[in-house]
């Protein structure tokens, strides 16, 4: 677990990864916790269904293939969720991605996740950069990633970020 000034921090174990899209509030109650993050739907649910397996797969390496939810301290709510992609290369880059729920946007939750992670991973063996990719239009993610001292690397149809 990480934490900050704000938000615990953590990953999701491969059956809570399951409980999450199957039956959420089994999974409230075992985290002891309200999910009112980014909805469950879309390209965004086959993303988490495809790491149920993968998760299940390298439990000893969970941690990089499950995604970690971002629950406020002050009342237990989880306002977002975030990720590694995957193990990192054999550069020693790991990408990372995120959400908010809506009404959680523009409160410096997701700077404050996106710092303590990349803090995070490279404490980590074998990791020496963090990377992540934005849609050309995301200026909020762009920003985000800025203030977390990212800069541009890459330009196409989408943008990607190296710290």
């Amino acid at each position: 677990m990480i934490e900050t000034e704000r938000l615990k921090i953590y990953p999701l174990t491969a059956p809570q990864l399951a409980l999450w899209v199957e039956d959420i509030a089994a999974l409230e109650k075992e985290l002891g916790c309200r999910y009112m993050a980014e909805p469950l739907e879309g390209i965004f649910l086959d993303i988490i269904k495809g790491q149920i397996k993968v998760t299940q797969d390298d439990a000893e390496n969970y941690m990089w293939h499950s995604f970690w939810f971002l629950e406020r301290k002050s009342d237990g709510v989880i306002v977002g969720s975030a990720d590694f992609k995957n193990l990192p290369n054999k550069a020693g880059e790991v990408e990372i991605g995120y959400g908010l729920g809506a009404e959680f946007e523009h409160n410096g939750y997701m700077t404050e996740t996106v710092q303590a992670m990349c803090d995070w991973a490279m404490r980590q063996k074998n990791v020496s950069r963090v990377i992540a990719e934005t849609e050309r239009d995301g200026y909020a993610s762009q920003r985000i990633l800025q203030r977390c001292g990212f800069t541009q690397t890459k330009n196409g149809d989408t943008l990607w970020w190296g710290k």
